[in-house]
């Protein structure tokens, strides 16, 4: 008798591990389609345009990275801070009153929804890339990453451009 206990016990586990199979089977032949594959250093919906670093005029002193950051995305998220290759280090700036002065200071994260426009500009919130590699030279690319909340990254290439060029190219566009 428990022999034929055993057995249908067998039998019955044989048969839930064959319905499981098919059932496996056919929802990874089913027509849904996948979702688009995350693309390292790529954040979906992020774009950003009129990415340039503007050296400094004395060699070695700090540069300034300036773009325009666009956000679609459906996911809230904050860029917590934003790095520039071949610098020493980098740190978003911002402006603020301190001691009824207005002055630079790091910068608080930044908080991104679906809509988010942020300018990242002179005499506004920037970044400041210290130390910059004699390599980085006007006419050349500097890559930037920004990291957000959850560790995940956006890389773009920023126009290197040396001091003074900020302002001519601001005229050129006002003018």
């Amino acid at each position: 008798m428990n022999e034929t206990i055993n057995t249908g016990r067998k039998l019955k586990a044989m048969l839930v591990a064959a319905a499981l199979g098919s059932s496996m089977a056919m929802a990874a032949c089913s027509s849904e389609p996948e979702a688009p594959a995350e693309v390292e250093g790529v954040i979906p919906g992020m774009s950003v345009e009129n990415a340039r670093m503007v050296l400094n005029a004395v060699e070695g002193n700090p540069a300034a990275v300036y773009f325009d950051l666009k956000y679609e995305g459906d996911r809230g998220l904050t860029i917590r801070k934003a790095e520039v290759a071949q610098a020493g280090s980098t740190t978003m700036h911002d402006y603020g009153e301190y001691d009824f002065k207005v002055q630079m200071m790091e910068a608080l994260p930044v908080a991104i929804t679906k809509g988010s426009e942020v300018n990242f500009k002179p005499g506004g919130l920037h970044v400041m890339a210290f130390e910059p590699s004699p390599e980085l030279q006007p006419g050349g690319k500097a890559e930037v990453t920004l990291t957000v909340s959850g560790g995940q990254t956006h890389s773009f290439e920023a126009d290197i451009l040396a001091a003074g060029d900020e302002a001519a190219a601001e005229d050129g566009e006002e003018g």
